[in-house]
């Protein structure tokens, strides 16, 4: 199977400032990537280069065209929701709903209203009406009412509350993605996404730090709640990281044997947060 991006020395600098390292990645068809990241990591202009949005340097093929000379092509096969919804504020939804239809063959607007319905958005409000969240709302439903082959999501529902960003999440898995689409999603709610995420791109001061899949990370990571008295031995281990949580230790583990650690202590899975920010120390230093 082809990937639907594939980069091999993605690189960027921004004067002396290397946003990217020299990445190499792929993604495949079918797939829903998690990119994650601290802020400044270099997600953003990776992003924008994957876009082609920002120039580049190194090899980088999305859907099998080159973004920097390919870039209206690709865009027919490419939908993005930015973190920041930008729309007129003097349009109406049925406007921005007419106008969208007739600039994009693959949108529907029966899937653009059903979306709608679930919000209180009315066909007669104006964008300079809505709260920041009813403009994000707006915003998803329209470009979630594209049949895109690939849709890239940079922190798409911030300003939405719990309940939207939930609903947003289903809908999502739902109603657009199956076997034919590939997602790629950014965001600091990590803990919401791990869910339906199938990959990991972890991209740390603009290098990829791990790449795997959900399948993957599950065999790789343990972490082991232990007392007192196994702490000691747990920490010769070489540990990721530890934590004390109501007088016991968890120690977080990368390719430890399960085995051995299950005779000092209750095993655990770990989530994705608590990965991040073990393989993330001293990003803030």
């Amino acid at each position: 199977m082809s990937a639907v991006i594939s980069a091999r020395g993605l690189a960027k600098n921004y004067g002396r400032t290397a946003a990217l390292k020299g990445l190499d990645f792929d993604i495949e068809a079918g797939r829903i990537v998690g990119l994650i990241g601290p802020n400044g990591a270099g997600k953003t202009t990776a992003l924008k280069a994957i876009l082609g949005l920002a120039p580049y340097e190194g090899q980088l093929t999305v859907l099998g065209l080159d973004p920097r000379t390919q870039r209206n092509e690709l865009m027919q096969d490419v939908c993005f929701i930015a973190d920041v919804a930008v729309l007129p504020r003097w349009i109406r939804v049925r406007e921005a709903i007419d106008f969208v239809e007739g600039v994009h063959p693959r949108f529907s607007r029966a899937k653009c209203e059903a979306f709608l319905k679930a919000t209180k958005l009315t066909p007669d409000m104006k964008v300079k009406t809505m709260s920041k969240g009813m403009v994000v709302q707006l915003h998803l439903a329209l470009v979630m009412a594209i049949d895109a082959k690939l849709l890239v999501l940079d922190e798409p529902t911030l300003g939405l509350d719990i309940l939207y960003r939930k609903q947003f999440y289903q809908h999502l898995l739902n109603d657009y993605f199956d076997h034919e689409k590939t997602i790629l999603v950014t965001t600091h709610q990590v803990e919401e996404i791990e869910h339906i995420l199938t990959d990991l791109i972890f991209i740390r001061e603009g290098e990829v730090s791990l790449q795997a899949s959900m399948d993957e990370v599950a065999e790789r990571f343990t972490e082991v709640m232990v007392s007192s008295d196994h702490a000691a031995a747990c920490r010769a281990l070489g540990p990721l990281d530890e934590r004390q949580v109501f007088g016991k230790s968890i120690f977080l583990f990368d390719g430890a044997d399960r085995t051995a650690l299950g005779r000092m202590g209750e095993l655990r899975v770990p989530g994705v947060a608590d990965i991040f920010v073990a393989t993330m120390k001293g990003t803030y230093a």
